[in-house]
């Protein structure tokens, strides 16, 4: 029998996690082993549950989400720590890219269909990345500011990276993460060649899905050997 996935739920609105909780606790093979209302207790009630998955609210009082994430991610002392899949009603630029900085697996709205949820939950726990559409628009709209700010343009050329007017840019890491995924290696496995911290790893390739416009690891690598990347 396959154990049930561990959630600890962590939002400051009460009326908000119950519903989250409520949600959680219809669906089979899901165990919510906690709640926080703020993100300092999130990170005490991390170290205490050993969660398989934190989904986590960014904006709340004593520590922010963001902090929090940090946090919990950056403690190993009793093994791997759990992923984080933010679910928030905020997705402004600042704060996507800051979630997914500190290493967040991924980025749903509350907005989202229950499904979506639900699946982002499972496909985080199973090591995958999980953005609402409109997030993983936002995270495209930097990469291509970014290219553009910098002087480089995204048609034209007539290079791999560049077919379909597609602005891709990954750099020699991003590259190498991605060589590492195309080979079967886990994300703990990648980060151990690489001599980089998980967290890292699902930065770069939460990067790497936005430049190739893709939601999952298979997908990116599919995708980059379509442009001649691999």
């Amino acid at each position: 029998m396959t154990a049930a996935l561990r959630v600890l739920v962590v939002d400051d609105h009460p009326v908000v996690r119950s519903g989250i909780v409520g949600l959680l606790r219809t669906e089979p093979g899901i165990d919510v082993v906690g709640e926080a209302g703020d993100g300092a207790s999130a990170v005490t009630l991390a170290a205490q549950t050993r969660p398989d998955v934190v989904l986590m609210d960014l904006r709340m009082p004593v520590l922010d989400g963001v902090a929090a994430t940090r946090r919990i991610l950056a403690d190993t002392s009793a093994g791997p720590p759990p992923r984080v899949l933010v679910l928030t009603t905020y997705e402004s630029d600042e704060q996507i890219l800051a979630a997914i900085e500190a290493g967040a697996s991924g980025y749903l709205l509350k907005a989202a269909p229950p499904e979506e949820i639900l699946a982002g939950l499972r496909a985080v726990a199973a090591g995958s990345a999980a953005l609402s559409p409109s997030v993983a628009a936002t995270l495209v709209a930097q990469v291509r500011t970014a290219r553009s700010s910098a002087g480089e343009s995204t048609t034209g050329r007539g290079g791999p990276e560049d077919r379909g007017g597609l602005a891709v840019g990954l750099t020699p890491r991003e590259l190498e993460v991605l060589a590492l995924v195309a080979q079967g290696r886990s994300n703990p496995a990648v980060g151990r060649a690489l001599h980089i911290g998980e967290a890292t790893v699902k930065s770069h390739l939460l990067r790497v899905f936005a430049k190739l416009e893709v939601s999952d690891r298979t997908r990116a690598v599919t995708r980059a050997q379509e442009l001649g990347l691999l």
